[in-house]
């Protein structure tokens, strides 16, 4: 027997439930909807390969030599290395049954509506990515920022940018600084593609329900398509403090981590030379404490600035910027 709508289909319900009194399609409270910040603040490039981007980074300098009288020097030069990020492919199809669709005539109302919750859905699963996303496990994803920074200790340079905030069970997350800019870090798309979130009306089809043998009947569809990467230039001006047990920490700092020394201990760690635009980027366990932790007069470091309009919480004059998908569970690094 046929099931009735599901993940993929849209039903008579969902219809009722877009439409306001008037029978006009009304305006959606996207309760799934989440702050994802980092996608406002990514720059975007398009890349030097079709599927990437290739980055040539410098992994030593050249010696000089004190020369002395009647002495000579030996060449010596600097070594590089070359690294590819590899977009991924981020893709998905929404289908209707046409007389559903052309109820009331709103059929291009209610295909906004449905673009509008594709759209939400690639951008949670692009920013989970971008923290999460690992091609060494999954080959189609993106590799994002955790795998890049993934210990305290090891065999890899980037250990040097990761604090330890304490904690050593299950209910850990991170806050990250990281610096936007052409030389440190930004997003990519393939070279010689349109860069951004693409739908296409692919208009009237003949479409399949889930019946055995399946039946068909008339339908709209539509394709949505993201492809992008992620390329950190300069491993060195990006920050992860890890290891913060979200149960330890208080209101008034008085236990737990101490985020405002370990986002302090951050910028110190930077080169001295400043690139870029940097952002602290945290969840909204992190940014509610920080908020709360305002209240103590002796923390001159946090305050609001009003940026186009907006009142943004800053940190030493550095943005800090919410974003849901960074997960209170990760796992301690050792």
């Amino acid at each position: 027997m046929a099931t009735l709508g599901g993940p993929l289909y849209q039903t008579f319900l969902d219809l009722a439930r877009r439409l306001d009194p008037d029978g006009k399609i009304a305006l959606i409270a996207e309760i799934m909807e989440q702050y994802n910040e980092i996608l406002e603040d990514m720059l975007w490039k398009e890349g030097n390969l079709p599927t990437g981007e290739k980055t040539t980074i410098r992994t030593g300098l050249p010696t000089p030599t004190w020369r002395k009288l009647n002495y000579g020097v030996q060449p010596s030069k600097s070594t590089t290395a070359q690294i590819v990020d590899t977009c991924g492919m981020l893709e998905a199809y929404a289908e209707i049954d046409k007389d559903l669709a052309d109820l009331n005539g709103n059929s291009a109302e209610w295909r906004l509506s449905e673009d509008r919750g594709q759209l939400e859905g690639m951008n949670q699963t692009l920013a989970n990515a971008l923290f999460y996303g690992d091609q060494s496990v999954n080959s189609e994803k993106i590799t994002g920022f955790s795998p890049r920074y993934p210990g305290l200790t090891g065999n890899f340079r980037t250990k040097a940018n990761v604090l330890d905030g304490g904690g050593r069970g299950a209910t850990n997350t991170s806050v990250w600084l990281v610096h936007w800019g052409p030389e440190t870090a930004f997003g990519i798309y393939p070279k010689g593609s349109i860069g951004g979130f693409q739908h296409r009306d692919l208009g009237e089809q003949t479409l399949w329900d889930n019946q055995t043998p399946p039946g068909k009947y008339q339908g709209y569809r539509t394709h949505y398509k993201w492809d992008c990467g992620l390329t950190v230039r300069d491993w060195r001006f990006q920050v992860r403090i890890a290891n913060i047990d979200v149960t330890a920490l208080t209101k008034d700092a008085s236990a737990g981590a101490n985020l405002i020394d370990l986002m302090v201990q951050a910028f110190e760690i930077l080169p001295a030379k400043q690139m870029g635009s940097p952002v602290f980027y945290c969840n909204k366990t992190i940014k509610s404490f920080l908020r709360r932790q305002m209240a103590n007069k002796t923390n001159a470091r946090l305050n609001f600035e009003e940026v186009m309009g907006k009142h943004i919480l800053s940190f030493d004059g550095v943005p800090v910027r919410r974003v849901d998908q960074i997960s209170n569970t990760e796992t301690a690094l050792s």
